[in-house]
């Protein structure tokens, strides 16, 4: 799987092309995003690159987050000094969000380099995944769009209930719902993959990318964008 970036969502707008045609677009503010460790085959078992977005104050993070990214602690230059083997650290402020994406190979970049929205400009389609909305405890018609019950006059108060969830409908013979009864509960604030969108524009000198379409989340919202997987 190749390398990919992450962001945040800024919102939708529509772009027009040479020919006039109005293109629904959703704005990506992508990277940059420093490199923070590589992991190989040998040491972690998977090849892969960890990558970090925006800056976190160091009053706000922990030691630990601080130790992950420098190598200024005082602990570290105690091992250095004992000839311990330390990893490469990227020298870089904590960071808000780390995420990592599988390598196909041992060929990656190096700790400490920044990964930016120029790594998509011969990209012809990408996969965002991101966070839906959490639109909290929901009933069965939000939820599941179903039609609700009877309205006339013999119905009293049920117009919006489930119905029948016994034995009968879901043929056990238990007197228990069949696994996976669509039944009323958490709605969103689920991770999605949106696959295969098509890039539309790229701004280089704001680092933002355009992609054809919707992208999960609300606005200002993070998200991961890498070049599509789909055939």
């Amino acid at each position: 799987m190749p390398l990919g970036l992450i962001g945040t969502k800024v919102g939708m707008t529509q772009v027009y092309d040479d020919q006039g045609q109005a293109a629904p677009v959703t704005v990506l503010q992508l990277g940059p995003c420093p490199v923070l460790q590589i992991r190989t085959a040998d040491r972690d078992g998977y090849s892969a690159v960890q990558i970090g977005y925006k800056d976190k104050p160091r009053k706000n993070a922990t030691r630990a987050e601080r130790g992950h990214v420098s190598n200024s602690l005082e602990s570290k230059r105690r091992k250095k000094r004992q000839g311990q083997d330390i990893p490469a650290k990227a020298d870089v402020e904590p960071q808000r969000l780390i995420r990592e994406f599988r390598l196909s190979g041992e060929d990656g970049p190096a700790v400490g380099a920044k990964l930016t929205v120029e790594m998509f400009k011969d990209i012809k389609a990408v996969d965002v995944i991101g966070t839906t909305k959490g639109r909290g405890t929901a009933g069965v018609i939000k939820r599941w769009g179903f039609g609700g019950m009877p309205a006339a006059h013999g119905a009293k108060k049920v117009h919006r209930e489930v119905g029948s969830t016994s034995s009968l409908a879901s043929n056990r013979g238990s007197g228990r719902p069949k696994r996976g009864k669509k039944l009323p509960g958490r709605y969103g604030a689920e991770r999605v993959t949106i696959r295969n969108l098509d890039v539309v524009q790229i701004d280089l000198e704001n680092n933002l990318l355009l992609v054809r379409g919707a992208v999960p989340g609300f606005n200002g919202a993070f998200v991961m964008v890498r070049p599509t997987n789909k055939k």
